[in-house]
């Protein structure tokens, strides 16, 4: 486990630019493209579903399921479930009491479309809360793929929380697997340090530039004598078309430029290169429940020795 290097595509199965439009293009029409690359690539996943996203797209999650891909959970609108790290106009986040139903809803609304269980689980914009860890424990949620290494930047390892900080190592059963962020550059964002994260570069800079950050990582792990485990967040919507801005309602919603940049094909081919340099490193891809499995035994057996 310690000697190889992990990989977990996670694809975000939301409404088109987030929270900030109300359509499902990407989901409709992006969803077969990408199942077709990972097909290709010989590689799986896993797609987390909003509990609308699911109802609205019955036919995508068949087609993540019968591929043998995962399909997991992505609360139930969209919305901030958990802690909320930096402010979005008209976003407010759910009072800790509600998470617990609006994650239960969440998860009927996918099984009911799936035809069993989800057990793995991702925050929208990896806000996830010591209240969503609990709720999820509740539900026998294997995993939750939410903490954002790049604002924490203690765990760098997937690890089982506490149920008092979910930030913190203690013993719930379900396994928190870490997005990994570049460690080693200096950060020009103090405070929140977003520019450590890995997205949305594949695209913006392209696949040769995110596997610099990649090769840093593996770097300041193995040097850590750590294993690599490398969990990426995508979104549906970056492999169509997306315009630079949308009106509805009553008002144009106008997204920051590097939301909307290079979506469409060349996110596509970045995507495709991005694999193939994580292969030539000899990378082992994983759905999120089956990494968990894998994780598990390897822990075993390290208490063991």
């Amino acid at each position: 486990m310690k000697d190889s290097i992990h990989v977990i595509f996670g694809f975000d199965m939301e409404t088109d630019v987030g929270s900030f439009t109300p359509y499902y293009d990407g989901v409709k029409n992006a969803t077969g493209p990408l199942i077709e690359v990972f097909e290709r690539k010989n590689i799986k996943g896993t797609f987390f579903y909003t509990g609308d996203a699911a109802r609205r797209n019955p036919d995508s999650v068949a087609l993540v399921r019968d591929s043998g891909n995962e399909v997991g959970t992505h609360s139930l609108f969209h919305e901030t479930v958990g802690d909320q790290l930096f402010p979005i106009p008209g976003v407010v986040p759910l009072l800790a009491e509600e998470v617990p139903f609006r994650i239960r809803k969440a998860t009927e609304w996918v099984q009911e479309v799936l035809g069993s269980q989800p057990v793995s689980f991702r925050c929208p914009r990896l806000w996830s809360s010591t209240a969503v860890v609990n709720a999820l424990e509740e539900l026998n949620y294997a995993v939750d793929a939410s903490y954002p290494m790049y604002f924490y930047r203690e765990r760098l390892v997937p690890y089982h929380p506490s149920r008092e900080d979910w930030t913190q190592e203690g013993d719930l059963n379900i396994l928190q697997i870490p997005n990994f962020a570049d460690m080693t550059m200096k950060s020009k964002d103090p405070g929140l340090e977003r520019d450590r994260d890995q997205w949305p570069l594949f695209r913006t800079k392209g696949a040769d530039a995110l596997m610099q950050r990649v090769h840093s990582f593996i770097r300041f792990m193995r040097e850590k004598d750590l294993p690599v485990v490398l969990c990426f967040y995508f979104h549906p919507w970056e492999f169509i078309p997306i315009h630079k801005s949308y009106k509805y309602g009553e008002c144009t919603v106008t997204p920051d430029r590097f939301i909307t940049l290079n979506c469409g094909d060349k996110a596509m081919e970045e995507f495709g290169l991005l694999i193939d340099r994580l292969k030539d490193l000899g990378a082992e891809f994983h759905r999120a429940d089956d990494f968990a499995v894998k994780w598990h035994r390897y822990t075993t057996a390290q208490s063991r020795t």
